[in-house]
């Protein structure tokens, strides 16, 4: 039985069957994406067999031996993070519990070498905060294996958990069968659930009811994301908020896009207005493109802002460039930028700026007078704007924003935000945004206060994780075979 008197579920046959039989294609997807991106064919060990070298971790903490189950002394803290998007938002989490656990050792799992990439980003800014509560904190980083019995178990084996938080809508059963008959308490953290994932998990209803029962705890950002959750999982939810809202910008990249921007003209009486299209994924720079060209046509004599183009994902950079090239622009991009900048003159008015970087999204917020938020004029969910917020820049989004819908509506009342129908409307938005100097003051003023109202997430996040600490351990701790 678990702590919640309920024996751990285990994942039906059919389902570690399923898996067997995708292993193939799994590899040939990773050889198909390590042709664009060379780190997809790294660390097979760890996705197919759940091994790494984590021997310090393993050390760390021997789970059952070195403190007694009911306290919440953590000595090794597991946090998984999918990829770019999780691993920002469990970075207050993972700062909170530093603070109150200054021994402890982070475990940081992801599925995408970008999500690895700005975890060892993070870990590098937790390692400076030299002399602070957490300085003797340390990150370790794998990728989690695939959701079969044995190298799950490997990967327990090793890491040997006290805790286990995974991130918004990671939901592995055999994961968490696992976790639980070895007596790691498991927490769905800033969990949350689109309209459209709710119903393509009803079709699955039994396999997720079982993997839910196998939780500890779940902390939603917002009450229909409770309300969801609570059709497969029998614990007591708490809607704890939303953990971005916790995440500070990188105060370095904010200075730095300030300068920037004031390098740039933008701001002054008769400058150049800095329009961001912010995380765009495929399909929507040619739609802004088609929509800027006509446009152009339509309002020859309007003022051109200067356009800022930051692609989702690092393996479309090239694309993004080839085609603004295609479209007749010039490109400058921001591995050229350091070069353009310290000359006495700024870049021509006339480049269009591509952002070609990852973790630096602070930093073009900050440059922007008013963005656009990528994956909301397709039909893919939005991004994060709560960051953009965070910075002060005012936002438009298209009608997407199913992955963000509670804080999308949020940002809209509060008047940091305006939602429109289509790439045209997202443009006119930024025309009147950037071209009223007393509308712009209001919204960046509007976004900046709505960042601060949301924020205390990751200190409810903390007392859930210790509750489930309290709780008793699991009965049958040895059936998996971990010691």
């Amino acid at each position: 039985m678990n702590a919640e008197g309920r024996t751990p579920q285990r994942a039906p046959a059919w389902y570690t069957a399923a898996w067997i039989a995708a292993l193939p294609f799994v590899a040939l997807y990773l050889c198909r994406r390590g042709l664009r991106q060379r780190e997809y064919f790294r660390h097979w060990g760890e996705r197919f067999l759940g091994a790494g070298a984590l021997a310090p971790v393993a050390q760390a903490g021997t789970r059952g031996t070195t403190k007694p189950r009911g306290t919440t002394n953590l000595a090794t803290i597991w946090i998984h993070a999918v990829s770019v998007g999780e691993t920002h938002a469990a970075w207050p989490l993972i700062e909170r519990l530093a603070q109150r656990h200054p021994d402890a050792r982070f475990v940081l799992t992801h599925m995408t070498p970008t999500g690895r990439a700005v975890g060892a980003e993070l870990a590098e800014r937790l390692a400076r905060t030299a002399g602070s509560a957490h300085a003797s904190a340390r990150i370790l980083q794998r990728y989690l294996p695939y959701d079969l019995p044995g190298p799950v178990q490997r990967f327990l084996r090793e890491t040997r958990p006290d805790v286990g938080v995974l991130m918004e809508t990671e939901i592995w059963p055999t994961l968490l069968y696992e976790a639980a008959v070895a007596g790691i308490p498991t927490v769905l953290a800033n969990a949350r659930l689109s309209e459209r994932s709710a119903a393509k998990a009803a079709r699955f209803s039994r396999l997720f009811a079982r993997a839910g029962a196998n939780l500890a705890a779940v902390g939603a950002q917002t009450p229909t994301d409770r309300d969801r959750i609570a059709r497969w999982f029998p614990g007591p939810i708490a809607v704890t908020g939303n953990l971005k809202f916790d995440l500070e910008p990188d105060a370095e990249l904010v200075a730095r896009g300030e300068r920037w921007r004031a390098r740039l003209g933008s701001g002054r009486p008769g400058g150049q207005p800095i329009w961001l299209f912010a995380s765009t994924r495929e399909g929507e720079e040619a739609m802004l493109l088609d929509a800027l060209s006509s446009r152009a046509r339509k309002e020859a004599a309007a003022p051109q802002p200067r356009l800022l183009f930051v692609p989702r994902h690092p393996q479309r950079f090239d694309d993004v460039a080839a085609l603004l090239v295609q479209r007749g622009l010039r490109v400058l991009r921001r591995t050229q930028w350091d070069t353009p900048f310290a000359d006495p003159a700024a870049p021509d008015a006339s480049a269009v700026l591509l952002g070609d970087s990852m973790g630096e999204m602070p930093m073009y917020y900050a440059m922007a007078d008013a963005a656009v938020i990528g994956g909301s004029l397709a039909p893919l969910g939005g991004q994060n704007l709560i960051e953009a917020a965070a910075c002060g820049c005012p936002v438009v989004f298209g009608p997407h924003m199913f992955n963000f819908a509670q804080a999308a509506a949020d940002a809209v009342a509060s008047g940091a935000a305006r939602r429109v129908a289509d790439a045209a409307e997202a443009l006119q938005a930024l025309a009147e945004i950037t071209g009223d100097t007393a509308l712009h003051a209001r919204m960046r003023a509007a976004a900046q206060t709505f960042s601060r109202t949301h924020r205390g997430a990751a200190d409810r996040m903390v007392v859930m994780i210790e509750d489930a600490l309290r709780k008793p351990p699991v009965q049958t701790a040895t059936a998996s075979g971990l010691p």
